[in-house]
């Protein structure tokens, strides 16, 4: 009889099938089941207890008279049919935190190329010169990272390390985190953060406060050798004020893993400045994620029995 059932879906280029072997390896007392076609969709959610993927349709989730535990292998849970879910007293775990280490990693090398001017000598390699240049040190510099879910949080915990005083910026201040300081959304914190910013990185989701939060007003109070990095949502910074800020040397660069639009137009100036790394919403590929997702699952076991 099959306890758990990996509803197939493909999320960052990764196999459904490997997810459930890393279930079925993790949780040897269940029986896992993969479930690829609707039809063997519906059989297995007649007898499965719980389900996990990066969605489930309403007809199933009305149809099965035993399902009670969903994790969604996705932080975001807006696409899911949660009225119903919530209906037929299915619990709902999302994947948060499963993307903190890499993402983490990624926006510390997008960081370090800047400071380190390993953009500058990627393109003196390109043509073959042996140019000596100057570069920083991200030690003693000043980080503000707005959003402290599971993944600003690890971007904070990353940049502590390196020496780095950090700011961060969350809805609720008084819940704290791990950054020296710790602001709201009120706009004269904020704009006293960013006056002081040397590295500005964007980890919050896409609300009607965060949408167009860093405009050409933002931008134009960071130092001009600051940098802005992008790893939220394309639509939190305006596009256009950002190209301005580039291209007039506002700022010492940006790296953006989301752009809006997205995917990012060919014709988009962005594509061109030297001052702008550009990843295709990458940050959160891992070759852990099944393994994240698998600890999810087994702690939500625990928590729903």
């Amino acid at each position: 009889m099959t306890d758990i059932v990996v509803l197939d879906h493909k999320i960052h280029g990764l196999s459904a099938a490997d997810y459930a072997d890393t279930l079925q390896a993790q949780l040897p007392e269940y029986e896992v089941q993969l479930a690829k076609t609707s039809a063997q969709k519906m059989k297995l959610l007649q007898e499965a207890t719980i389900a996990t993927g990066y969605t489930i349709d309403q007809a199933l989730v009305e149809k099965s008279e035993t399902l009670s535990l969903f994790v969604c292998t996705f932080a975001g849970t807006g696409h899911l049919p949660l009225d119903a879910l919530k209906a037929h007293d299915v619990a709902v775990q999302n994947a948060s935190g499963v993307h903190g280490p890499n993402i983490a990693e990624q926006v510390l090398g997008y960081i370090l190329t800047f400071v380190r001017q390993l953009d500058k000598a990627w393109r003196q390699k390109q043509q073959a010169e042996w140019n000596h240049y100057q570069a920083g040190e991200l030690k003693g510099s000043t980080a503000t990272v707005i959003g402290l879910g599971p993944i600003g949080r690890t971007i904070v915990d990353r940049l502590n390390a390196f020496g780095v005083s950090t700011i961060g910026v969350r809805y609720t201040p008084s819940k704290g985190g791990p950054a020296d300081e710790i602001i709201g959304f009120d706009e004269a914190d904020l704009d006293d953060a960013l006056v002081q910013t040397d590295h500005l990185v964007l980890a919050c989701p896409l609300t009607e406060i965060t949408e167009g939060l860093i405009d050409e007003e933002a931008l134009l109070l960071l130092p001009t050798d600051a940098t802005v990095t992008n790893i939220a949502r394309g639509e939190v910074i305006d596009t256009d004020a950002l190209v301005d800020a580039l291209q007039t040397n506002k700022l010492r660069g940006a790296a953006l893993d989301v752009t809006d639009p997205e995917p990012l137009p060919s014709e988009s100036p962005l594509w061109e400045l030297q001052n702008c790394q550009i990843t295709p919403h990458n940050a959160g590929h891992t070759p852990n994620y099944w393994d994240r997702c698998a600890d999810i699952v087994s702690k939500a076991i625990t928590t729903h029995t």
